[in-house]
């Protein structure tokens, strides 16, 4: 006769078993997240398999179904979520954001991982009950002005934005660029130190990639390239007296460590103004300084970049 006492015991630990590893995985998830930082984890492929482990634990503990589309904002925003689980949905948006512009540069599902981590963004925020409400009566651009969760904010702005990049003038056409700028002004209002004044960083780059003159202002509605906007928001994150000089200087000396403040420094406004060896002198200060421990995958994939692009300036000098 079979032991119904051992089988009942062991049909409890096969039902306690997935839930218990279910919330290891949790954890261990949710440890790569500091606050107001990158995701923690490394520049490599077992970094790589960390944050895919991330995802998977974050839509378990969403109970992301296998047949959602998370490309579809009606599908997404549909789906339930418990309101204490905002924070994990503002993760989950972090984490296909940095999946697709570290892991998957140049491959064709990055663009759809953007995608994804838009429509967690726009979950997140239609989550908010106020949010939801402003939306829907005034329009997204007032109920961002009434918004205060920033990691939702942020996120949803950055992969918006860069799921825009290879469509952009179809974006723009359908209002982008001034939700986008309500977004960034809005957080530069609730925590402009957000991911080491990424808020900064993102204006600077809204700036520099708008179309030029009134060609661009038929694409936008209004808003057109603007050359002193971006040296003032990078001039806030970079140490440079002579070149900022009558700018608004630099907002805190911590900017320094973080290499992204000086690769967008290079990036968005000195190689396009054509200022070769101060941008050769700044991409080499980022390779020449140690990756540190604080940032270690955004700072070594910076240091990737600034490589690449001293590589092409070094061709005007």
């Amino acid at each position: 006769m079979v032991n119904r006492v051992a089988l009942f015991a062991g049909i409890i630990c096969l039902a306690i078993a997935p839930l218990a590893w279910a919330d290891a995985a949790l954890d261990a998830a949710l440890a790569l997240f500091p606050a107001s930082s990158d995701v923690l984890v490394s520049l490599s492929p077992e970094g790589q398999e960390q944050l895919e482990e991330a995802i998977r634990a974050l839509r378990v503990e969403l109970g992301v179904p296998d047949f959602l589309d998370e490309t579809n904002e009606t599908e997404v925003g549909a789906f339930s979520v418990a309101l204490e689980n905002k924070d994990v949905v503002n993760k989950l948006s972090q984490a296909y954001y940095t999946y697709a512009d570290v892991f998957l540069r140049d491959l064709p599902n990055q663009s759809d991982t953007f995608l994804k981590g838009k429509q967690w963004g726009f979950k997140s925020l239609r989550m908010n009950p106020a949010f939801a409400a402003f939306e829907e009566r005034d329009g997204f651009v007032a109920a961002v002005e009434h918004e205060t969760d920033v990691p939702a904010l942020y996120w949803t702005n950055g992969n918006w934005l860069r799921w825009a990049e290879p469509r952009l003038f179809d974006a723009l056409k359908s209002g982008l660029a001034k939700k986008s700028l309500a977004i960034s002004e809005r957080i530069v209002a609730l925590d402009p130190t957000y991911i080491c004044y990424g808020p900064y960083r993102t204006l600077a780059a809204y700036w520099q990639g708008l179309p030029a003159g009134p060609f661009g202002r038929v694409f936008t509605g209004g808003p057109e390239q603007d050359y002193d906007k971006v040296l003032d928001y990078t001039c806030r994150v970079v140490d440079e007296p002579t070149i900022c000089a009558g700018s608004s200087g630099l907002v805190d000396p911590i900017c320094d460590a973080y290499f992204e403040n000086r690769l967008f420094f290079a990036q968005y406004y000195l190689i396009p103004q054509k200022l070769w060896a101060d941008a050769a002198r700044v991409l080499q200060s980022i390779l020449d300084d140690p990756i540190g421990e604080l940032y270690p995958l955004y700072n070594a994939l910076n240091q990737q970049l600034a490589a690449t692009q001293l590589a092409k300036v070094q061709e005007h000098l």
